[in-house]
């Protein structure tokens, strides 16, 4: 189904696209239970739309990937549509990106781009001595 006849409220959507986007991921805390989203775009040859990855979709999907989504839904957030795979969807990856992570910094380089450029933090050493996370890393 092309993501330009998608409508609010659809369901038993499938659609294939290529994710073009991957933003920041939050954390949430909901009855008790931890989890983790992250909003994304995805686009075909028909347009584009917001995507909802939810706790193990936000690590499978990377910018550059090709995805099938099947049994999504579509829903209405302050005017903009977003697809998500709800509780009975999937999401699927068809095609991975050939650029990895490292690659596309390595290429944003070589093009002059820094993180920065992009609007994306760039931690400080401060930061970086506080992040939990760096310090288990050293403590392993």
């Amino acid at each position: 189904m092309p993501i330009a006849d998608l409508q609010p409220r659809q369901g038993k959507v499938e659609v294939e696209a290529e994710v073009v986007d991957k933003g920041e991921i939050r954390e949430f805390n909901k009855f008790g239970k931890a989890g983790r989203v992250c909003n994304a775009k995805i686009k075909d040859d028909s347009g584009e739309i917001a995507l909802t990855l939810w706790n193990e979709q936000i690590d499978q999907v990377n910018v550059g990937d090709k995805i099938k989504i099947t049994n999504g839904y579509v829903n209405e957030w302050q005017g903009e549509k977003q697809l998500t795979t709800g509780k009975f969807g999937n999401l699927e990856i068809v095609s991975q990106s050939e650029v990895t992570a490292d690659e596309r910094t390595e290429a944003d380089l070589a093009a002059g781009e820094t993180a920065s450029d992009k609007g994306e933090h760039i931690m400080t050493e401060d930061e970086l001595s506080e992040d939990p996370v760096q310090e288990e890393e050293k403590i392993e």
